[in-house]
Formats: structure tokens, C-alpha cells, sequence
């Protein structure tokens, strides 16, 4: 049998107990229902992190008209600007896509 096996017998409890001790950063419901939703990642986080447009744009060195046309879909950042807003973020790249 192989390990995603027996991961699928684990509880709930059991996954999220081994999730913590891995230290990963945790989130609320709000965010995770917001993701789930279809909302844009990148605004989900930033309004999570309490950052506005402007703050994630100077930390992440893009344009504000720039970050305001991906978070509303009108443009796909770049791997360099999707990295950079990422790392302003405080979340993987894999987090954002």
C-alpha cells in the first residue's frame, strides 16, 4: 500500500496535528472559504496581511496599476512579479496561482 493510502485513513484531527507540527502558517476560515470561493489569491492575502494596494506594490517593486490589473484578472503577472508579490506576501508562488 502505498503512503497516500494510509494518509487517506488518517482523521481529521490526525492530518491537521501533523500539519502543526510541520509549522506551517495557519489561516482562518474567512480566507480559505474566500480562496474556495473563486476569489483572487493575491487580493485574499493581501486584505488578510491588512496591506493595501499600494503597500503590496511598493514591497513586491511593481506598479499599482499593475498589481490592480491581476488581482481584477485583467492581466497575469509575470513568474518574476508573481514571485516578488509572493514573497511580499508572505506565501509561496503556489499559494498565488
Amino acid at each position: 500500500m502505498s503512503n497516500g493510502g494510509a494518509e487517506a485513513l488518517l482523521s481529521d484531527e490526525e492530518l491537521y496535528d501533523r500539519a502543526d507540527a510541520e509549522g506551517g502558517e495557519s489561516f482562518p476560515a474567512e480566507v480559505l472559504d474566500r480562496l474556495l470561493a473563486g476569489q483572487n489569491p493575491i487580493r485574499v492575502y493581501r486584505v488578510h496581511r491588512g496591506m493595501t494596494q499600494g503597500a503590496l506594490a511598493a514591497a513586491a517593486g511593481i506598479h499599482p496599476v499593475y498589481l490592480s490589473q491581476i488581482e481584477t484578472g485583467k492581466r497575469t503577472g509575470s513568474a518574476r512579479t508573481l514571485a516578488a508579490i509572493a514573497e511580499a506576501l508572505g506565501v509561496t508562488v503556489d499559494d498565488l496561482i
